[in-house]
Formats: C-alpha cells, sequence, structure tokens
C-alpha cells in the first residue's frame, strides 16, 4: 500500500463486563441544551490573531461551523472531527492516495481464521505530547471505556458494539476478541487518548461526562499537532507536534479563524488574510480562478444533500411526539413527495452543475458501496404524472385552491426546515416548493439559522427538513444512524436524523457488519440504500463536489486525498496540513498581496465573526452542519 514517506525528524524537543449487543450502541441521555444566541460582532478590521501569530509559518484556515466539543468520545461534527483527527492518531488510518486501510499506530494486524479475534501490533517509538509513551494499557483503556460507558460511546459506539474484550498481550501487543466477525476491524477511527490524562477526567465527570468540553490545553494526544487555543467564534490554534512518530509537520502552526458569511472568507483570501477556504459555492470557485496566488481545488464530493420526511416522531420505546404532518406515515404520500422532485433540477438550480444527481446514500466517490436507482428499482424516479395518478387513487383529493387534502381531512400543507447558512439548501428548497405545488402539496419554506433546524430535528417540529452527512471510506457509521438502535431514549436525544425504524433494515444492517467478503457486504450495503430509498424517509437529492482554494504563495504541498482529484479539508487522517509547507520566498515575495503577518498588523478586511453565547448540546449541534 502506499504511505506517504516519513519526515526527518525535527532535531527540536518538543478488562470490563461485556456489553449488551445492539445495533448501533444505546444512545446516551443528554441534559436539555442551554438557549444560545449568535452575536454578530461586525466591524471594519479582522479578528485578532492568535498569540504570537505574526511570522510564523502559519497556515489559516476560514472556518465558519463551531465546534461541538473537543471530548473526542462525545465530538460529532465535521469540522471537530476534523481537527480530532490531528491532535489523537488511531490504529489505522486510511491511504492518502487509494483511501485502503493503511498502518498508523499499529504497524501491522492480522486476525484468526474464524475473524473473532484481531491481534493489532503497536509502534515502539509513540510517545503522547506530554512525553509519558503510548503503551497497549491507553488503547485498551479507551476501546474499553467506549464499551462500557454510555457517555463515552457517542462518537464511536458503532466501532466497539460487537467487542468482547480488549487486552494487552504486552506493552506494545493488543488484542479484540468479538462475539461475532466485523467488517469494521481494519476502519477503526476511534481517536486513541492518554489513560493518565483521561482516567481522572472520567472519574471526576461522572455521570456528566457527555458535556465535557476537553478545553484545558494544550490538549495532550500522540497526533501530529497540538491543540493550544480555542477563542470560540473568533480562532482555534494548533501547534505542530515535533517530535511526532511520523516526523514533524512541515508547518509550525495551524490557525482556523471564523468567518460568518462565505464571501467574507473568500475576500479574506484574496486579500491573503487566510491562507485556505473550503465549501465555495461554484460562482465564488469560478470568481477565484486565474487569480494570482491563489490555487483552486475541485474533487469529487463525499457527502450528500438529502431531505428527511417525518414519518412520525417515537422514542425506542414507542412514545409519540412532535407535530409532524399526520399524512406524512402513509408511505404512498412520501413517495409521490419524492417522485415529485427532480434531482438533475437540484444538481443544475441548486449547484449550478457542480454536483451529481443522488440516487443512493453513498457518494460514486466510492464506487463500489455506491448504488444508484436503475431500470426496474427505480421506482420513485422523477415522474409527476405518476405521483399525481398515486395520490389520487389513493384518496388524496384536491381543494379548491388546488391543495390536497389526506383522506383523513388534513390539508396537505407542509413546513419545509433548509439551512439558511448553505446557498445550495437555500435554492434547493425554493425549487421543492415549486415540484411539490405540481402535485397538489403546500409547502411553507422556512430558511432557518442550522441552531433553529436542529431544535425542529429534535424536538420533532418539522414536516420536511435539509440534513447531510459526510461519508467515510468505510460507509458503516451512515447506515448505523438509522437502525431502530438510534431512535431517541427520550425526547431530544436521538442520534440520526431520520426517525426511522424498520427490522429488515436491522437485519442487513448487522449482516454487513458481519461479513468480511468484500463482494458479498457490497452487495448488503446496496440492499441497505435500496430500503431507504423504498421507505423515502431518508431522500438523498445531489452529491456536491467539493470546492476549495488556498493561496499559492502561504503554503505549498499540500496531499489530497485521493491522490490525483482529491480534496484537501475533511480528509481521512492529517495528511493535508502535515504534508504542507511554506512557500518559498521568492514565491510569497512575488505575491501581489501583503503577508498575513502584516493584515493583521495593519487591519483590513471586514468579517463578520460568530460568537455563540452558550454551549448547546452536542447531539444537538451535530444536525447543524455535516457530521461523519
Amino acid at each position: 500500500m502506499s504511505i506517504l514517506p516519513a519526515r526527518r525528524p525535527s532535531p527540536h524537543p518538543a478488562d470490563g463486563p461485556r456489553p449488551r449487543r445492539t445495533p448501533v450502541g444505546t444512545p446516551a441521555r443528554r441534559a436539555a441544551a442551554t438557549g444560545a444566541a449568535l452575536l454578530l460582532l461586525a466591524g471594519t478590521g479582522p479578528a485578532p490573531a492568535a498569540a504570537d501569530d505574526a511570522g510564523a509559518d502559519t497556515m489559516t484556515i476560514a472556518v465558519s461551523q463551531q465546534v461541538d466539543s473537543f471530548n473526542p468520545f462525545t465530538a460529532q461534527l465535521a469540522v471537530t472531527t476534523n481537527i480530532l483527527r490531528h491532535v489523537y492518531d488511531s490504529l489505522v488510518t486510511v491511504d492518502p492516495e487509494t483511501n485502503e486501510p493503511a498502518p498508523a499506530l499499529a504497524e501491522e494486524w492480522e486476525s484468526s481464521d474464524d475473524g473473532l479475534t484481531w491481534t493489532f501490533h503497536l509502534r515502539d517509538d509513540v510517545t503522547f505530547t506530554d512525553d509519558e509513551p503510548l503503551t497497549a494499557d491507553d488503547v485498551v483503556w479507551t476501546f474499553t471505556t467506549i464499551m462500557e460507558n454510555e457517555a463515552a460511546a457517542i462518537a464511536s459506539g458503532n466501532y466497539v458494539a460487537g467487542f468482547e474484550s480488549v487486552t494487552a498481550e504486552d506493552d506494545h501487543t493488543v488484542v479484540v476478541r468479538l462475539d461475532e466477525p466485523q467488517a469494521t476491524m481494519t476502519s477503526l477511527d476511534v481517536p486513541i487518548v492518554p489513560r493518565h490524562v483521561w482516567e481522572p477526567i472520567l472519574e471526576e465527570e461522572g455521570d456528566a461526562f457527555a458535556e465535557y468540553s476537553n478545553e484545558v490545553f494544550p490538549l495532550v494526544g500522540s497526533g501530529p499537532f497540538v491543540l493550544t487555543e480555542h477563542d470560540r467564534g473568533r480562532h482555534i490554534t494548533l501547534e505542530a507536534n515535533p517530535d511526532h512518530w511520523r516526523g514533524a509537520p512541515g508547518l509550525d502552526r495551524v490557525v482556523l479563524r471564523y468567518y460568518s458569511e462565505k464571501d467574507a472568507a473568500v475576500e479574506a483570501l484574496r486579500s491573503g488574510e487566510v491562507s485556505f477556504v473550503y465549501e465555495l459555492t461554484d460562482a465564488q470557485a469560478t470568481s477565484l480562478e486565474g487569480t494570482d496566488d491563489i490555487a483552486v481545488n475541485i474533487a469529487e464530493g463525499k457527502r450528500f444533500q438529502a431531505f428527511t420526511i417525518n414519518p412520525g416522531a417515537e422514542t425506542q420505546d414507542g412514545e409519540a411526539f412532535g407535530d409532524g404532518h399526520p399524512a406524512l406515515s402513509d408511505l404512498t404520500l412520501r413517495q409521490a413527495i419524492v417522485m415529485a422532485i427532480d434531482n438533475e433540477e437540484i444538481v443544475d438550480k441548486a449547484h449550478n452543475g457542480q454536483a451529481v444527481a443522488a440516487g443512493g446514500y453513498i457518494p460514486p466517490r466510492y464506487e463500489d458501496f455506491h448504488w444508484s436507482p436503475e431500470g426496474a428499482e427505480a421506482t420513485l424516479a422523477f415522474d409527476p404524472g405518476a405521483a399525481n395518478a398515486m395520490l389520487d387513487e389513493a384518496g388524496y383529493e384536491r381543494g379548491e385552491d388546488g391543495v390536497r387534502v389526506s383522506p383523513d381531512g388534513d390539508r396537505l400543507s407542509l413546513r419545509l426546515h433548509a439551512h439558511a447558512d448553505r446557498p445550495d439548501n437555500v435554492q434547493a428548497a425554493l425549487v421543492m416548493v415549486e415540484r411539490l405545488a405540481d402535485i397538489g402539496i403546500e409547502v411553507e419554506n422556512n430558511t432557518v439559522d442550522p441552531g433553529v433546524l436542529s431544535d425542529a430535528l429534535h424536538e420533532g417540529e418539522y414536516d420536511l427538513i435539509f440534513t447531510g452527512w459526510t461519508v467515510n471510506p468505510d460507509p458503516d457509521y451512515v447506515f448505523s444512524i438509522h437502525t431502530c438502535g438510534a431512535l431517541p431514549v427520550e425526547p431530544g436525544t436521538m442520534q440520526g436524523d431520520a426517525y426511522f425504524c424498520d427490522e429488515e433494515y436491522d437485519e442487513l444492517y448487522e449482516a454487513q457488519l458481519a461479513e468480511y467478503d468484500r463482494a458479498a457486504r457490497v452487495e448488503l450495503v446496496h440492499e441497505l440504500q435500496e430500503v431507504l430509498y423504498t421507505e423515502a424517509v431518508v431522500n438523498v437529492l445531489a452529491y456536491p463536489n467539493i470546492l476549495e482554494a488556498y493561496r499559492t504563495d502561504h503554503v505549498t504541498g499540500l496531499q489530497v486525498q485521493p491522490d490525483p482529484g482529491g480534496n484537501i479539508w475533511g480528509q481521512d487522517g492529517y495528511w493535508a496540513w502535515w504534508s504542507a509547507e511554506p512557500a518559498a520566498p521568492d514565491e510569497a515575495a512575488a505575491s501581489s498581496g501583503p503577508s498575513t503577518g502584516v493584515l493583521w498588523a495593519v487591519g483590513g478586511g471586514a468579517a463578520l465573526l460568530v460568537l455563540v453565547g452558550a454551549l448547546v448540546l452536542v447531539v444537538r449541534r451535530a444536525t447543524a452542519g455535516d457530521r461523519e
């Protein structure tokens, strides 16, 4: 397998009880969310720099999504998990070129003939950033804590759902014994934490562990960067770990700086105020193409844009809650809604062509797992005529105003919640309003702040709502969130983004997780997608391309994933930031704009910064943007 070569090291210093088997692990109960107000700080100058930022070999990244928590046991938002991959190593990683499993803390591994015992051989040269050695004991403690502690299983519980035990044969050998085969054993994307740091935290926090945010800086990890500062709504700072086992990063520092408006972030890139901007619109990317000292990277997408239909919000115990439209429990109506929407039109009008029309749940980037309904399988293809006929036959009669009424007398007036901060969602919502009117459904289009949308989802107070997930090379997690075990324990504790529970789906999910044969597992994953497609609760619209840009006079050597044609932000691993190096002095001198350090000194650029007044519940906030 292809792995980037290790950097030359820098000369500078620096057994628990068996868990109950559930389809995905029981979601943890959380406390009620605190109220949070978004305060927009207007001004004509940029945000204050992180301490001692000027003059360092620094890559500055424009971000907008607030982190949920730096607790690696609970973090789910894409921005947070992306950061934590640079702070904590995992046993295995993903090759930067091929997207295949690759060694990380574990140099090699093997399984028994029956696939129930896995042995991981750890590197013997890994230390945490407080100079304590990383041993098998840290790995065992991390996994066992996730197995035994409900709160610690929020982010990674699906990875250990089938673990019977985890033991250390010696300081560098970890043995995992399984209840049954588990196909994700070569993709254990679980941050390994230092036991000597986290065991006292777990004991002290007790039942409140799910709310522990892990903001005692610097964070102690074994990754290539050290998280040293978080000024909420302003910036996050990571410093290079010069003693990382793979070699020191090429940059001294990575700073994530907050901008509430993407256009402001783009202008900051133009001026040299930041080095990197991601999640661009097509118009923004086009405007940057050909600009001196700026490179635009367009990669095949790894996330999907979707909308879910509320079929009736229920807890795992069957307690109904929320105020979803009662007619949406009817499969016929849900399917007619899907048939009324043309995904190609969504790609054209919402993404300006920078996306692929969706069918299944997995983007075509993951070629074998990707499924798209064709031929006889395409039962819900765009066909408003057939959708109208279905509704007529099912007794949904049109009123004098053209809006249908259900057989139970409920007028089909539905609420649609869309992210106000995502232009593609806003435009897709406008298309959906028009197309659903074509089949006699009235839509109230609510373009709202992500926090408002998240609250509506978790309270079951919506009819149609936009969602989206980033998909990893192994798709297990995004399927696990639709098992019956992912339903909320009580209102407000939802793990997924749809109130979906289906016995056939659960059986298929368990079967794919236990299948080591790749081809056989692929078939099961395709069947899972067909169930989601047919039940029309989770409805995928498009797979957006990844559009990002960076200053070539600031950084060079950014490793894409996969290579060629891959993305920089949101990788499965830490390749891009680790491989990046400062641009050569002659390249920086040729820049038409001033350096980042100069901009900090003289000001310039009008960025609106988002300051969140209070922390929001981890799982609620995990719906505010793309999750993993």
